[in-house]
């Protein structure tokens, strides 16, 4: 039963709760197990707590039990990434500058709505120190490793969230996402990820990254993914970009949707940069798919040139804005790839900040109007296939070369638009990402395209390539995992 439980779809755990057919204090004990399992090979952890997610799940048994689910999330287990406040639960960010042993008396939007939709929480997942980079490593965590290959990243900064997910601990996990930090790790992990339209999902704390950071669903199916959005989304007073609630039950709709007649760019390149052949073969793959049911495909780029120099100016500004409130004895404490990036943002003119943010407004006017053509982007999520977690020496795409490798993605947070990655094949083993994006708050028709590719690439779950993976790497409790239990919360 094990497998049957870790690799169910959380739309397919909540039917057999609805049935009694599975409860989900099982489910929570092979979450439990499944995590202790694998956590000692791949460190997507930072904090476990199973008294408290046992716990959660016998109140969600007893609800289900009178037939009086909390919510539509009722008994299915969420990772949280760390990112995230949660009521109870230190928020760490993969920092040692930030102290465990206070009070934690609050939730994130995110999380609080997760909780109220009944969500069983058993953990929170590892980042980049402040989510500051493209893979998953910190002087607080160390690094986290890829299922697929313990030498290669799951990407970042959700990449804690995204192993979670593709090693069967949990159906759905949370993930944020200021410049492809969502989509990034589902591509190198093989999951799907969404980035939705800015502002969807409410966000508090505020990132360093200012309005380029997103909140959203990380699953292995797209189902799953509307489903969580519907937990997720809507307004909050502390974040006050949050958009209102679009009434949209995108969990009953992601099925509903046709390709026939969209109107599809592929875009390879994004229009400035040329991607490892193998990938340009899968996205090329993908394109003939949405074509063979129904969409009108023509090549087309977004971009002329690449919108990295508008994103590094406003990035290196909010992370500046992060060291300059940082106590200066806490400085040393820090990544010291995070400080040269923080440090960068000082020389930044306010010529260059406004200058970056007039070419920021007509991106994301040119993409619009580029819109009016076309439904859907296709395009790569990232260049490569999984990079190595460690520095290599020979000139692979790796952990400290990650500028030369990250691409595409943070182009639609500049310009806010809902960005999804799908897995669309492999090479030499590892996965492959599909970037699917839409126009501004047409979530619910990304959500369709993606589901629609999804269904007629028949994606299985659980894989035989990556059972075979989680069986090579599985391992008994040890004391690093226990190390990561803490009291339950208060």
């Amino acid at each position: 039963m094990g497998d049957d439980i870790a690799f169910a779809s959380a739309t397919e755990l909540l039917r057999r709760y609805r049935d009694k057919s599975l409860s989900p204090v099982a489910v929570a004990e092979e979450t439990l197990r499944r995590l202790e399992t694998f956590e000692g090979a791949v460190n997507a952890f930072v904090l476990y707590d199973p008294d408290s997610a046992l716990a959660m799940a016998r109140e969600s048994e007893a609800r289900w039990a009178k037939g009086a689910p909390l919510g539509i999330l009722d008994g299915v287990p969420v990772a949280i990434k760390d990112t995230q406040l949660t009521r109870g639960w230190p928020r760490r960010v993969g920092s040692l500058t930030i102290e465990a042993d206070q009070d934690w008396p609050e939730d994130a939007p995110s999380t609080a709505r997760l909780r109220a939709a009944g969500a069983v929480f058993f953990g929170k997942t590892t980042t980049p120190e402040f989510g500051w980079k493209p893979v998953t490593d910190s002087p607080l965590t160390g690094i986290t490793r890829n299922p697929w290959d313990l030498a290669r990243t799951p990407g970042g900064s959700s990449g804690g969230s995204a192993v979670a997910v593709l090693c069967g601990i949990c159906p759905l996990a949370v993930g944020t996402d200021a410049g492809g930090s969502i989509r990034i790790p589902a591509a190198f992990s093989g999951v799907f990820g969404l980035k939705p339209t800015f502002g969807k999902v409410a966000m508090y704390p505020p990132s360093a990254f200012g309005d380029v950071s997103h909140g959203g669903p990380m699953t292995r199916t797209v189902a799953d993914a509307a489903l969580m959005l519907d937990a997720m989304k809507g307004p909050d007073p502390r974040d006050w970009f949050s958009l209102p609630d679009d009434g949209i039950a995108y969990r009953e709709r992601v099925r509903e949707g046709s390709l026939r007649g969209k109107r599809v760019a592929l875009s390879p390149t994004l229009g400035y940069h040329e991607p490892a052949p193998a990938v340009r073969a899968a996205v090329e793959g993908a394109a003939r798919v949405f074509a063979e049911l129904g969409a009108i495909v023509e090549p087309a780029d977004p971009f002329a040139e690449s919108p990295w120099p508008i994103f590094q100016v406003l990035a290196g500004v909010g992370m500046w804005s992060l060291l300059r409130a940082m106590p200066p004895e806490k400085v040393p404490l820090m990544d010291p790839g995070l400080v040269a990036l923080c440090r960068s943002g000082e020389a930044i003119t306010q010529v260059q900040f406004a200058d970056a943010i007039s070419r920021r407004i007509a991106l994301g006017v040119a993409l619009n109007r580029f819109f009016e053509r076309y439904d859907l982007i296709l395009s790569p999520t990232m260049p490569i296939t999984a990079a190595f977690a460690e520095p290599r020496g020979d000139g692979s795409p790796d952990a400290t070369n990650w500028a030369d490798w990250l691409t595409y993605t943070w182009a639609f947070n500049l310009t806010k638009n809902p960005s999804a990655s799908i897995p669309c094949g492999e090479s030499a083993g590892l996965p492959i990402g599909l970037m699917v994006t839409g126009r501004l708050h047409d979530d619910l028709g990304v959500l369709q395209a993606c589901h629609a590719y999804e269904e007629a690439a028949g994606a299985a779950w659980p894989s035989p390539a990556l059972a075979a993976h989680l069986a090579a790497i599985a391992g008994r409790p040890d004391a690093a995992v226990r190390a990561k239990i803490t009291p339950p919360q208060r």
